[in-house]
């Protein structure tokens, strides 16, 4: 078992390591270059790191080091430790991608594939329990005392992270900002949740008995059926949950509308799936 924990933790920050060598990348390759900034602790330092001709690695490190002092009580030793190992090696492949030119000046083919790939990098570093922005650690701070949002929290600090780009790099430097910030957002959750990521279905239908036997046959999935009344009708109705993979939606709609066109269906995100009989997501 300890052997078994041990490969499992290598492994964990072989891939943290990997989404901060395309951190690295993003930054010194497509962003830095043409005065493009991300959101958080990253895009404050390339404005300092502009303005006072420091090390944009100096200034990584320097701004995200107390922020992992004030949570490390509160968000615990083991992913303070990892988030130090994520924003250290993040200073050091900075300073080893510095010499390498830019790939491209074009500003808008900059900001979408800068945005792609520092998103790719900074969702393999979450997935796996790290992070390299002090404003998100801090946001976790604020949301279990003041019942923010964590999402609202870090776009409030962004907000006037791209207006001081705006002031310092130009305006349409801060809207390509814009753009590779919400990229980088949208690859996040990609990375993190996958492209197959679970959706929970309910269906209403007078047909449902067919209907179940069909997801049963077709999904190879558990069907739950709750009982239900309508509120209005009165009528007793049955009602059909089952989780499936997002690129099965089309599938189980054109399933479910064959056996009744009139059928209720719902369809809601699933973040998290935990239990020991739920299936792999492949």
């Amino acid at each position: 078992m300890k052997t078994k924990l041990f490969f499992k933790i290598i492994a964990r920050y072989f891939i943290i390591q990997i989404g901060v060598i395309l951190v690295a990348v993003s930054l010194q390759m497509f962003l830095v270059p043409n005065n493009i900034i991300d959101g958080g602790v990253i895009g404050i330092s390339i404005i300092l790191s502009y303005l006072s001709k420091w090390q944009l690695a100096l200034f990584i490190v320097v701004l995200n080091i107390p922020f992992l002092i004030i949570a490390f009580k509160k968000l615990g030793r083991d992913f303070i430790l990892s988030a130090l190992y994520a924003v250290l090696s993040l200073s050091f492949w900075v300073l080893i991608f510095k010499p390498v030119p830019e790939i491209t000046k074009d500003l808008f083919l900059a900001s979408i594939f800068g945005g792609i790939i520092i998103g790719a990098g900074v969702g393999l570093i979450l997935r796996n329990g790290a992070s390299l922005d002090g404003t998100e650690i801090i946001s976790l701070l604020i949301n279990k005392k003041h019942g923010f949002s964590v999402g609202e929290i870090i776009m409030f600090f962004n907000i006037f992270i791209l207006a001081s780009a705006g002031l310092v790099f130009g305006w349409d430097r801060a809207m390509y900002s814009l753009v590779t910030y919400f990229l980088a957002y949208k690859i996040i959750d990609i990375v993190i949740e996958g492209i197959d990521d679970a959706k929970a279905i309910f269906i209403i239908s007078s047909e449902s008995e067919s209907i179940i036997k069909e997801l049963i046959d077709n999904f190879n999935r558990g069907v739950t059926v709750f009982n239900g009344k309508g509120g209005y009708s009165d009528e007793s109705r049955e009602i059909i949950y089952i989780i499936i993979k997002r690129s099965e939606i089309f599938k189980l709609k054109k399933l479910v509308h064959t056996l009744d066109e009139s059928a209720f269906i719902s369809i809601q995100d699933i973040h998290e799936l935990v239990g020991k009989n739920i299936k792999e997501w492949k």
